[in-house]
């Protein structure tokens, strides 16, 4: 990306995905390669994995194992700590109860276990959820609302 300020170029490569992906450009073919992300827009890897991260996070791409990264069918947009958080109150869990393994998260949510740990950190850091190692998560507290900001 010649031209480009070192701080700050992922968001640019981001921002230029996100563009095309509103144009429909990966809608059947998925996303290029990290190599082909690098060398159309002369970064390191590191400089496009931060730009598909943003992207991951927005929900508008997920990583498909066997496949790439996909754009993600738009049915949902909301945030995947937000649809965490929602399903903590929607099914009726209680203080203490275990939360779901991360494997069975990924599928259910159809994310990556790197978008669904930064999720699950998010609730842990809100309080709603509790690690405890060898024997995985439990519900810490209760979210306020399903769609409190």
């Amino acid at each position: 990306m010649p031209g480009a300020s070192p701080r700050g170029t992922y968001l640019l490569i981001a921002d230029a995905l996100r563009k095309k992906i509103a144009k429909g450009h990966f809608a059947e073919t998925g996303l290029p390669s990290e190599a082909a992300l690098m060398r159309e827009h002369g970064v390191a890897r590191t400089t496009v994995r931060r730009a598909l991260e943003i992207l991951e996070k927005d929900g508008l791409i997920r990583s498909e194992p066997g496949i790439g990264r996909v754009v993600s069918d738009g049915s949902e947009r909301r945030p995947l700590a937000q649809r965490m958080s929602d399903m903590i109150a929607e099914r009726g869990f209680a203080v203490g109860d275990a939360f779901p393994s991360e494997a069975r998260l990924c599928e259910e949510f159809a994310v990556s276990r790197t978008a669904l740990r930064s999720a699950l950190s998010a609730l842990e850091g809100q309080g709603l959820l509790e690690a405890v190692h060898g024997k995985g998560r439990f519900v810490r507290a209760l979210p306020a609302t399903t769609h409190d900001s």
